[in-house]
C-alpha cells in the first residue's frame, strides 16, 4: 500500500522544484524527503525526477505519478473537510488568515469567551489555501467576487477605502513656505498607485522606496513626504493627516472566507458570525468617515 505520507513529500518535492523547497514547506531536513522520495520510488519501481543542475525535473513516469498523487491529495482534503464539518464542540484549533491588525483586538475579546478554541492566526501576504486546509477563514479585501474560486463561501463586509497621508508637522511646515523637498513614499513592489494624486502638495525628487508597511509608517511619520494608507490606518495615527485635495480610492471589499464542510462547524460558525458584527461597526473607519478632515 502507498504510504499517503510519502505522496505528500513527492508533491511538495514536484511543486517546489527542489528538495531544499520541499523541506522549508513541510518543515523537515533535507535528508528527510530524500528518504521518502526513495521510499515511493522503490515501491513503485520507478525514477521520479530527473536531478538537474537548475533543480529537479519530473521524469515521464514521475508525470504520471502526479496526475494520480493531485487526485489523492484532493480526496484527502475532502474526506479531512467532511468529518471536520460534523465537529460540533467549541474547542479545538480555529485557523484564521489576515491581511491586517485591525481585528486582533476583536479576536482577543473572542479568546476570551471561547477559552476551549485555540486560535492560529496567520498573517499572510496573499490568499491562503482555503481548499487545502492552509486556514479555516480568510479575512481578506477582495475588489472583484467574480476572481475568487467558485468553491469558497463569503459573508460580505464593508467597503475597503485609501487615502494619501502625510505628518501633521511636515504639512504644517509646508503651509509655512518650508523649502525642504516633499517625496513619494512607496513600497518598492507597488509603486505609486495610478489613482494616487498629489493634491495640493506637490512632490520633488525621487521617491523613497522602503520594502514593507512598517517602514512606510515610520517614513510618513518623519515628514520625508506623502503616501497611501488605507483610512483605518491613517485616520487612526494622530501623528498624520490626509494631503489636502487628495481623493478617497476603494481598495475593495473585505470578505470573510471558508470553504466547504468547514463553514458548518460551531466554532467557524461562531467566528464569523462575531467577526461580521465587529466589521459592521468598523464601516465608517473602513470607508474614511470615521474623522473630521482638517
Amino acid at each position: 500500500m502507498i504510504d499517503w505520507d510519502d505522496v505528500r513529500y513527492f508533491l511538495a518535492v514536484a511543486r517546489g522544484g527542489s528538495v531544499r523547497a520541499a523541506a522549508e514547506r513541510l518543515g523537515v531536513n533535507h535528508a528527510t524527503v530524500l528518504r521518502r522520495i526513495a521510499q515511493l520510488e522503490e515501491r513503485l519501481g520507478v525514477h521520479m525526477f530527473e536531478k538537474l543542475p537548475s533543480g529537479y525535473r519530473l521524469t515521464a513516469a514521475g508525470e504520471e505519478v502526479l496526475e494520480f498523487a493531485d487526485q489523492m491529495e484532493t480526496s484527502s482534503h475532502l474526506l479531512e473537510t467532511r468529518v471536520f464539518g460534523r465537529d460540533q464542540s467549541v474547542r479545538g484549533l480555529l485557523r484564521v488568515t489576515l491581511a491586517t491588525h485591525l481585528l486582533m483586538p476583536d479576536f482577543a475579546d473572542f479568546a476570551r469567551l471561547h477559552p476551549d478554541i485555540e486560535m492560529d492566526i496567520l498573517s499572510f501576504g496573499e490568499l491562503a489555501n482555503l481548499t487545502n486546509r492552509e486556514a479555516d477563514v480568510a479575512i481578506r479585501v477582495v475588489y472583484d467576487r467574480k476572481t475568487l474560486p467558485l468553491n469558497l463561501h463569503g459573508l460580505k463586509g464593508p467597503e475597503l477605502f485609501g487615502a494619501v497621508y502625510m505628518s501633521r508637522d511636515r504639512l504644517a511646515a509646508w503651509r509655512a513656505g518650508a523649502p525642504d523637498p516633499v517625496r513619494w513614499i512607496v513600497i518598492s513592489m507597488h509603486g505609486i498607485p495610478d489613482w494616487a494624486s498629489e493634491g495640493e502638495v506637490r512632490t520633488t525628487g525621487g521617491p523613497f522606496r522602503v520594502t514593507d508597511a512598517g517602514a512606510q509608517i515610520a517614513a510618513v511619520r518623519q515628514g520625508l513626504g506623502i503616501t497611501t494608507l488605507p483610512c483605518f490606518v491613517g485616520d487612526a495615527d494622530p501623528l498624520l493627516v490626509r494631503v489636502p485635495g487628495s481623493d478617497l480610492h476603494m481598495y475593495g471589499t473585505v470578505w470573510l472566507l471558508t470553504q466547504g464542510e468547514t463553514r458548518k462547524t460551531k466554532r467557524v460558525r461562531l467566528f464569523t458570525e462575531f467577526v461580521s458584527r465587529r466589521l459592521t461597526a468598523y464601516a465608517p473607519l473602513l470607508a474614511g468617515l470615521s474623522v473630521s478632515r482638517d
